[in-house]
């Protein structure tokens, strides 16, 4: 009897192994398939929140079939005390077992919100934009300029919440001063920046930050990034440039940068700076001019005076040989690699031509013409500008 009883819980024993063993496998089969969630989501993860209250709302948005394999796969893979609190954007398709990664392995919010400070030739202004995940692009929610905005409640409550990213966009042609004054102003920044960067050692880009960084650190980020993209410029530059030392390029890239706003032009400006270094010809580039008024401390805010276009400074190139002591501004990737690499042109001089362009010429007659065509365009705008004024049009 007691042999029957005993070969009978063997059996059972074994049964329920068998079973045991076939969930087992049917809940990691789970676990690790391809996830139900069709379009992709924002799964917010609040700080203090713990593993059953992120998969109560995975669920419920549907991004998982169910919570409780979601927090067992977790706890077997000794992943659930490692969660991390922020913003994770959660693909169609994705398995439990790649949120789990997602939510646990750390670093910066992959969605959500962000404040993004953009430093600018003309203004510095603040924009609180946040990721659609269905499209997957930014939707701004609000933009001011500090200066001459109220702060907006919005940027306010946005910049409390603990999952908010951070990113500092610098333009490219900004000046170094424009850039250390801006920082100051960023107010989730900590720390002095003891000494102004020398002009055209920061790299245009964007910059993500936390709260509490340090001001020095940014900076120090910026000009390690510009000694990369100079570097590489200057190993890429063509032979036979009259240029003697990655200094000189950058002085070069620094004029193209505010010659030219149009990405299309930025060799062939080159080239008319490359031709005339060639020549012995002056560079007579207005933005140098402006530079010796300036110093790079903002915008001059007017055109210039012929008076000024006279006036010895270190930076007037319509007076000195050559290139500028100094860069003029902080020029970008692209500046860097015209100057590296201009044009092949017979041009020497060039002149806005209405467009947001400008008409290239080889002769000095040639020029002469296209000057006078944009004498008539500034002409025409100024009518026209100052009827609009005493109408009241926009």
């Amino acid at each position: 009897m007691w042999r029957h009883i005993a070969s009978n819980a063997v059996t059972f024993l074994s049964v329920l192994l068998f079973l045991v063993g076939g969930v087992i496998l049917w809940g990691k089969g789970q676990y690790q398939a391809e996830g139900p969630l069709t379009q992709a989501i924002c799964l917010q993860v609040e700080r203090g929140s713990n593993m059953r209250k992120v998969s109560r709302s995975l669920a419920e948005q549907g991004a998982v079939s169910s919570a409780a394999i979601f927090r067992i796969g977790s706890d077997y893979q000794e992943k659930t005390a490692q969660l991390k609190a922020g913003s994770f954007l959660v693909q169609p398709g994705t398995s439990m077992a790649e949120i789990v990664d997602v939510i646990t392995k750390g670093g910066a919010s992959t969605c959500g919100t962000e404040v993004v400070y953009r430093i600018g030739i003309n203004r510095v202004s603040v924009q609180v934009r946040e990721l659609d995940p269905a499209t997957n692009r930014f939707v701004e929610r609000v933009e001011f300029s500090p200066a001459t905005d109220e702060v907006p409640e919005l940027f306010t409550q946005t910049t409390s919440k603990g999952d908010t990213r951070f990113r500092i966009a610098m333009a490219e042609g900004v000046t170094s001063w424009q850039v250390v004054e801006a920082l100051k102003g960023i107010e989730v920044l900590d720390g002095e920046i003891a000494k102004q960067p020398p002009e055209g050692s920061l790299a245009p880009d964007s910059y993500e930050v936390r709260p509490g960084d340090d001001r020095a650190e940014v900076i120090a980020q910026m000009q390690d990034a510009q000694e990369l993209l100079v570097s590489a410029a200057w190993e890429a530059r063509d032979p036979d440039l009259p240029i003697e030392t990655p200094e000189d390029l950058l002085i070069l890239a620094s004029i193209v940068e505010k010659e030219t706003g149009v990405p299309e032009e930025r060799r062939q400006v080159a080239s008319v700076f490359v031709n005339r270094l060639n020549q012995g010809m002056r560079l007579q580039t207005d933005p140098t001019v402006i530079y010796g008024i300036t110093k790079g401390q903002g915008i001059l805010g007017r055109g210039l005076r012929r008076s000024e276009l006279r006036k010895a400074t270190p930076w007037n190139t319509y007076v000195i040989e050559g290139l500028p002591p100094t860069p003029i501004a902080n020029p970008g990737r692209a500046s860097l690699m015209a100057a590296a690499q201009p044009d092949e042109s017979p041009f020497i001089f060039f002149v806005a031509d209405g467009t947001g362009g400008h008409a290239f010429a080889e002769t000095l007659d040639e020029h002469n013409r296209n000057v006078a065509k944009w004498r008539v365009i500034e002409a025409e705008r100024g009518a026209a500008a100052a009827g609009n004024a005493s109408t009241g049009g926009d």
